[in-house]
C-alpha cells in the first residue's frame, strides 16, 4: 500500500521541490520537512499528559492505567522511529537527484499519517496495530536499503567523504 500511496502522491500532487543544488540546502530542506513529522509525537505527549493528569487525580502514586500506558508506549515508540526516520531521510536527501526530492515531504507526510493510524489502531486493540506499524516501518526499511545501496554500490569512493 505504501508504494501505491507514494506513487499516487508523487504523480498527482501539484508541487515540486525547490531547486537545491548543495548538500547543506538539501539537509536544511529535510530538517524543515521533518519538523512536520513531529506533530503526531507532540500530540501524543499532550494526550498522554492529559490522560495521566485526569487518571492520577484519584491515585497519584498508583500504577499507570491501560489508557495512560497506551499513550506513553505510543510516544516512546514514535520517538525511536522518528530518530531512525530522520537520519535515513537526511542521508536519502544527499543521494536523490533533484527531480526526486519531491519524495522528502511525501515520506514525511506518510510517516505522520502512519503514526496517527498506528496510534488509533493501538488504542482500538493491540491486534490491529500491525497495519500502522508496517506503514511506518516498511518505508523506513526501504530508505535504509536504498541508502546502503547508494553508499556502497553507486558511490563507494565517497562513503567517508
Amino acid at each position: 500500500l505504501c508504494p501505491c500511496l507514494l506513487y499516487g502522491a508523487y504523480v498527482f500532487l501539484p508541487f515540486d521541490a525547490p531547486l537545491l543544488p548543495s548538500t547543506s540546502a538539501r539537509l536544511l530542506y529535510t530538517l524543515r520537512c521533518a519538523a512536520f513529522a513531529t506533530f503526531p509525537i507532540v500530540l501524543g505527549m499532550i494526550v498522554s499528559g492529559i490522560s495521566r493528569l485526569c487518571l492520577s487525580a484519584l491515585e497519584p502514586f498508583g500504577e499507570l492505567q491501560q489508557e495512560v500506558e497506551i499513550h506513553r508506549t505510543y510516544v516512546s515508540q514514535s520517538v525511536h522511529l522518528f530518530i531512525l526516520y530522520f537520519f535515513n531521510m537526511a542521508v536519502l536527501a544527499t543521494y536523490l537527484p533533484q527531480e526526486a526530492l519531491k519524495l522528502i515531504p511525501l515520506l514525511t507526510g506518510l510517516f505522520a499519517i502512519s503514526r496517527l493510524i498506528y496510534w488509533l489502531s493501538y488504542a482500538i486493540g493491540r491486534s490491529f496495530r500491525a497495519f500502522g506499524f508496517s506503514m511506518t516501518f516498511l518505508p523506513l526499511l526501504a530508505m535504509l536499503v536504498w541508502n546502503l545501496y547508494s553508499m556502497f554500490v553507486l558511490e563507494p569512493e565517497n562513503v567517508l567523504a
